[in-house]
């Protein structure tokens, strides 16, 4: 089990900047994915950037060149920079662990989530 712990969340303003942070139960070094999602009221929880255990990232259309995926190894933790914010990017953004099994089964791992508020 993979415990997730982030934190971060808030209200800003349109424009602003938020990072948000993942604290993992153990050393993400072994976790083959580390990533981001979110969800908006009403609406389907959606990607918004993953890093592979190699450093591979990806992230949505919609956050491209605005958010930035990035770990601590040392820290156990993944963090999601956030600038340029949007109302739309207003959600309860969860962090998610991907780890892989000597069987190659993947189980997956979330956090209870954090709310990002974007408003004037």
């Amino acid at each position: 089990q993979v415990q997730l712990v982030e934190s971060g969340g808030g209200l800003v303003q349109p424009g602003g900047s938020l990072r948000l942070s993942c604290a993992a139960s153990e050393s993400i070094t072994i976790i083959n994915k580390m990533g981001w999602y979110r969800q908006a009221p009403g609406k389907e929880r959606e990607l918004v950037a993953v890093m592979t255990s190699g450093g591979t990232t990806n992230y949505a259309d919609s956050v491209k060149g605005r958010v930035t995926i990035s770990r601590d190894n040392a820290k156990n933790t993944v963090y999601l920079q956030m600038n340029s914010l949007k109302p739309e990017d207003t959600a309860v953004y969860y962090c998610n662990a991907i780890k892989r099994d000597y069987t190659n089964r993947d189980y997956s791992y979330w956090g209870q989530g954090t709310q990002v508020t974007v408003s004037s």
